[in-house]
């Protein structure tokens, strides 16, 4: 979950429902007050904050969160903001990303952010499952799974999207950078078959069908003995 705190209403609005298509769910608030508030009674994800927020502002926002709520915290920039960003990224803000926001901009660094890759951190762990985009590796209780890369690929965005649901569209344009019009129908469910039985859900609770709509994954505790080879 992304919370964004900015003083355009209508901006944040647009922002969330582009953001919802893509499976990022957005709280807004318009100040740094409501921005404290609800960071601490959300702990979201991701925190976009705009350098031109009102009543408290963003880099002692920043270091609030750094003293109390340790959280990613991207900081939202334009013209004559050049100074305030040095300021914000000395208090510990993650990254800065221009406004006018664009989604095809934002989205990536929020989805790295939350997954912890812009920090570096480029193992991924949900409940007993590990995947390091490095090595392109996979561990269940520290075994090794040995995935093809479609299937990597595909658990990393579901890890990504922790419990939440993604659309067949979005996998499709995430996974396989395509449209449905030009895939298979069942290839996700084929691809999602396989790589439950090499993780062991058997009970398919771990990757979760949401019918008409797409598949969760929900926090797993897998045995890879139940897996393939």
């Amino acid at each position: 979950m992304l919370l964004v705190a900015d003083p355009d209403t209508s901006g944040v609005q647009r922002l969330s429902d582009a953001l919802g298509r893509e499976g990022v769910g957005v709280t807004g608030v318009s100040d740094g007050a409501q921005a404290l508030l609800q960071a601490g009674a959300l702990r979201p994800d991701v925190v976009l904050v705009s350098a031109s927020l009102p009543l408290i502002g963003a880099v002692d926002f920043i270091k609030a969160i750094r003293a109390s709520r340790p959280m990613p915290v991207l900081l939202g920039v334009g013209e004559g903001h050049a100074e305030l960003a040095v300021q914000a990224l000395a208090a510990g803000a993650t990254a800065c990303v221009a406004m006018p926001y664009r989604l095809h901009e934002l989205l990536p660094l929020v989805q790295a952010t939350a997954s912890g890759e812009a920090n570096g951190n480029r193992v991924i762990m949900v409940g007993n499952v590990e995947l390091d985009i490095n090595a392109y590796q996979v561990r269940v209780d520290g075994e090794v799974v040995h995935l093809p890369l479609r299937e990597f690929e595909l658990l990393h965005y579901l890890m990504r999207n922790l419990d939440r649901t993604v659309t067949r569209e979005q996998i499709m344009r995430h996974v396989w950078q395509a449209s449905g019009d030009n895939v298979a129908t069942n290839t996700i469910a084929v691809h999602v078959k396989r790589l439950r039985a090499r993780l062991g859900d058997t009970d398919d609770t771990v990757i979760q069908t949401v019918r008409g709509v797409g598949y969760r994954l929900a926090a797993p505790r897998l045995d890879p003995r139940g897996g393939q080879p």
